[in-house]
């Protein structure tokens, strides 16, 4: 993957009217990922009342104005270099959703009206914004639709929306009654196969909030929702939590909102008859969804080949580091030292060497801590909680921390816990011989054969050889099983 330098970007910000809930997001960062540098919304309900009466529900827009006007203000305090607007599916189907926009544009702001197709594609693009491989079909779960379309090869295809919100399909709809209607809006269409045997990629709160359930539950080490994975057989589990267990109860034992809960038996009554109709291959959550996919659609092409991982960690570890950014060269440096290494680590290893820098600056006895801390629950995508076990394990011992015990030891696969030590050491011994420079790196070069780590420095500057390079250089060699050697040539 190429690594783009620091571009200017944002801040930018998304307003996303939707039927359920309404929200402010404020972007920065970098272009490829960005950061949300604010957030907030109100779980407005504006299309609760849309199934019966056909119309936007009167109290919910007098809140939803209110907020409105405060997201505006907070937007020029801010000084967004752009604002989107944008209105979704109970505003689009409700009898008064022209007089509502009246109103919003009254505000001083400029909606946009979300077709469903359109909805559909930003739901995708946002999917394969964080999930860059992703195959098969995205389904974007909101409080008055639901919105499928085909994903593969780096591009969304077509897609529909169907009124399948939370807050239109009541509060025990059944499986079977959504299958069939599901089947029928898809009828002979290519999205009806486009996830067998593949993925279904799951978009929206509702979803979120279920897979939340399903990690607390489960006792999860790392109970982070992107690129969570569901089974079949959790999911006969989770509905059977919902029934049983008082709402109240659920929220202290899960951290689940309050807002979120009610909708949590139709969304995985809608999550069944989606596997039971698409077939995929396996489930997978994505945090990202339409105000991501917004920002992705904007990108040039070059930019959104980027690997959303290595943009993330270029970004900070630019941010956080001491002297700019030299992962890249960290990583060249210490690649003759593993040859071995599959695609899915090279990718994961130069994460770490982006990283490389990101605690100096805190207190010495806490640094490798903080680096975990980092690296198991960063804002990160493009990774799962296995990648964030590896990186956290690597990050670790670049700040001399002497490894995982416990439960997130255990997300480690075998032989990755020594593989992954020995990227930290060979790391910090990069770091350790020239100060954090890239240039000074760059006038020695490591070697690995079966019997020694050899490290070779330019004549010129043997200078930079001294007793805590030699100690460290003791320490990867040992750690990998040779000796250490010294060369000046």
């Amino acid at each position: 993957m190429n690594l783009s330098p620091a571009r200017p970007f944002g801040p930018v910000g998304i307003i996303d009217i939707g039927s359920n809930s309404v929200r402010f997001v404020a972007y920065g960062g970098s272009p490829r990922v960005p950061s949300a540098l604010f957030n907030e919304k109100i779980m407005a309900a504006l299309g609760k009342g849309i199934a019966e009466t056909g119309a936007l529900d009167q109290a919910s827009i007098e809140a939803t104005i209110g907020a409105l006007g405060r997201f505006r203000l907070l937007a020029k305090e801010i000084g967004l270099k752009k604002l989107h607007t944008v209105a979704t599916a109970a505003v689009r189907d409700a009898s008064n959703g022209a007089d509502f926009l009246k109103r919003v544009t009254a505000l001083g702001l400029k909606p946009r009206l979300l077709s469903g197709t359109e909805e559909a594609e930003l739901s995708g693009l946002g999917v394969l914004s964080a999930i860059p491989r992703a195959n098969g079909v995205v389904a974007d779960l909101g409080g008055g639709s639901l919105e499928l379309i085909g994903v593969a090869r780096g591009a969304a295809g077509e897609g529909i929306s169907l009124p399948l919100g939370v807050l239109r399909m009541g509060p025990q709809p059944t499986a079977s009654g959504l299958r069939d209607t599901i089947e029928a809006a898809l009828g002979g269409s290519r999205l009806a196969g486009a996830a067998r045997s593949q993925g279904l990629y799951l978009v929206g709160g509702s979803f979120r909030a279920l897979a939340q359930l399903d990690l607390r539950l489960a006792n999860h080490p790392l109970p982070i929702v992107h690129e969570h994975r569901f089974t079949s057989a959790r999911l006969e589990e989770l509905r059977a939590v919902l029934r049983e267990t008082p709402l109240d109860e659920l929220k202290k034992r899960t951290g689940v909102s309050a807002g979120r809960l009610p909708t949590l038996t139709a969304a995985a009554a809608l999550f069944d008859a989606l596997i039971a109709t698409l077939g995929p291959r396996k489930v997978i959550v994505s945090a990202f969804g339409l105000r991501e996919g917004l920002l992705y659609r904007d990108l040039d092409e070059a930019t959104r080949r980027e690997d959303p991982l290595l943009a993330s960690a270029l970004d900070v570890g630019e941010r956080l580091g001491r002297f700019g950014d030299h992962g890249a060269a960290l990583d060249q440096w210490i690649a003759p030292l593993f040859p071995s290494d599959a695609p899915a680590d090279l990718r994961l290893r130069l994460a770490a060497c982006l990283l490389a820098d990101i605690a100096w600056n805190a207190h010495p006895d806490f640094r490798a801590e903080r680096a975990v801390d980092m690296a198991l629950h960063g804002n990160w995508v493009g990774i799962d909680s296995h990648g964030r076990a590896v990186l956290g394990r690597a990050l670790c011992t670049v700040f001399g921390g002497d490894g995982f015990s416990g439960r997130i030891a255990d997300l480690l696969r075998p032989g990755e816990n020594e593989r992954a030590g020995a990227w930290g050491r060979a790391i910090r011994l990069a770091q350790r011989l020239s100060g954090g420079t890239e240039t000074l790196l760059r006038k020695s070069r490591i070697e690995l054969t079966s019997k020694r780590v050899t490290l070779t420095i330019s004549p010129r500057f043997q200078s930079i050889y001294a007793i805590a390079v030699e100690r460290r250089l003791r320490q990867l060699a040992t750690a990998m099983g040779r000796e250490p050697a010294v060369k000046f040539g």
